[in-house]
């Protein structure tokens, strides 16, 4: 069965690579729609559910793969910054402390839906002005939710990771191979 991620993340298609899987890309064009009084959770699954639907509706043969990861710090919703200075005000607000990366997860099929969300619990080390600010000049925390990317420069700044590290990344490889194996888009020996 042709395996599609509804997602244009590099660190999505790296994960996916990682795991050995042959899939096909379909980016979700559509905006974004969240109802109102959603809870995190139920904010990246609907998320995830939305982008994996709209590329299902292009490939109804195939199983598809939706994700969407936000941060949340002290129940606020943290997405990717608006601007370098958006993203320098964010990581002042986190160094020094912890915070949790939500991951919903969407596998869908024909007559198939398994929706999921993963959090682990990520703590920063204390940072300088200088330091947040040198980051933010790399670019590298631009294009990532919470204004970080833990696989990247960003490592250096994070102390501890209680959970899955492929979910701060944006897509939980465990969880996500029991989806698929569940959903019997691919199997145990991969033949």
């Amino acid at each position: 069965m042709e395996l599609i991620l509804a997602s244009q993340s590099p660190r999505r298609h790296e994960i996916m690579e990682f795991m050995g899987l042959t899939y096909q890309t379909e980016v979700c064009t559509e905006p974004e729609q969240i109802p109102d009084g959603l809870s995190i959770s139920e904010t990246v699954m609907h998320l995830a559910s939305q982008k994996a639907a709209y590329a299902l509706r292009l490939h109804p043969d195939a199983c598809v793969i939706g994700a969407d990861t936000i941060v949340d710090l002290d129940g606020e919703i943290i997405g990717k910054p608006k601007s370098p200075d958006d993203a320098v005000h964010t990581l002042k607000r986190m160094q020094g402390r912890s915070h949790i990366v939500y991951t919903g997860l969407a596998v869908l099929k024909e007559g198939y839906s398994d929706v999921r969300y993963v959090t682990t619990k990520v703590r920063f080390r204390p940072m300088s002005d200088t330091e947040i600010r040198w980051y933010v000049s790399t670019g590298d925390p631009l294009d990532k939710a919470g204004s970080y990317g833990a696989q990247g420069l960003g490592s250096v700044f994070v102390e501890s990771i209680e959970g899955n590290y492929f979910n701060v990344i944006g897509l939980p490889a465990p969880v996500l191979y029991e989806m698929l194996l569940k959903a019997r888009a691919i199997r145990e020996n991969r033949t």
